[in-house]
């Protein structure tokens, strides 16, 4: 990572920045946070705290301004998005255009016109002109993954059981389906049962609709898919799921989990795979 001068990481919710951030101070980069501060952990702060060469900015939701003006001032060339904002905060209701009340902070007028410039305002283009914007700016946006490669499953089964065939006939078809929404940019998960779809993920992410199946088949055995767009910008919004949604598997009666191979972060990964066998729960990338 040397042609790194100083990376700067977005953070989001979740333990995707945390990773990222260790790993970053593991090997000596010099970083700054810009910390979302209706999402990100404060944990955040604590681990920042006192590094040489890593310091840490809490941001709200709409300030694109600021964080443009953080970056530059401390010297970021490449800017890497760490962790998810919920899609719901973004389109709140209560504020103009569908614009989302951004909670603790109104949208600055760099956002404001990003925002109203976009053709179109689903997830993918939204945070696309963000992406744009801080290019404009000279800094580059890399791979989301850059630093955690190593969390990315390889193709194959990665569990210690493999699908059962109705199992198998499940994720074939799922397949089928969520690459379908994927490409139309209104989720990218899909639940499954006995060759029918049960939910579909939309704004309420992965594991509100793996809940929402259960109680439509009263905690019945449920497969789940979850893929990458059909062309994934690994610069953002990057499949990752955890032991947060291994805990909803669980919970939710889920026997199988589909994934796409080098294109899904799983956070935690030798957890995830010893808690998924102990459960029973197959895990495969394709």
């Amino acid at each position: 990572m040397t042609d790194i001068k100083r990376l700067g990481i977005i953070a989001g919710n979740g333990t995707f920045p945390l990773l990222v951030v260790r790993e970053a101070l593991r090997q000596g980069i010099p970083f700054t946070v810009a910390a979302i501060r209706e999402e990100a952990s404060p944990e955040l702060e604590v681990l920042v705290s006192g590094q040489p060469g890593a310091d840490l900015h809490w941001i709200g939701l709409g300030q694109l301004g600021k964080l443009l003006r953080v970056f530059k001032e401390a010297g970021v060339d490449k800017a890497l998005l760490a962790g998810q904002v919920k899609h719901a905060r973004i389109y709140a209701p209560g504020s103009p255009r569908g614009f989302g009340r951004l909670l603790q902070t109104v949208p600055d007028l760099k956002m404001i016109r990003m925002f109203m410039s976009l053709p179109t305002r689903n997830t993918e283009a939204l945070i696309l002109g963000v992406v744009h914007a801080i290019e404009e700016e000279g800094i580059q946006v890399v791979d989301s993954t850059l630093l955690l490669k190593h969390l990315l499953p390889q193709a194959g089964v990665l569990t210690r059981r493999p699908p059962d065939q109705g199992e198998q006939r499940d994720i074939d078809y799922g397949r089928s389906v969520a690459r379908e929404i994927a490409r139309l940019d209104l989720g990218q998960t899909v639940v499954v049962k006995d060759g029918a779809v049960v939910a579909v993920e939309a704004m309420e992410g992965t594991d509100e609709t793996i809940r929402r199946a259960a109680k439509l088949v009263d905690g019945q055995r449920l497969i789940v898919v979850k893929v990458s767009r059909p062309k994934q910008d690994m610069r953002f919004d990057v499949p990752v799921i955890g032991l947060q949604t291994l805990a909803v598997l669980q919970e939710c009666n889920v026997s199988a989990l589909a994934l796409d191979a080098g294109k899904t972060l799983i956070l935690d990964y030798p957890a995830f795979l010893q808690s998924a066998d102990q459960s029973h729960i197959t895990v495969v990338a394709e």
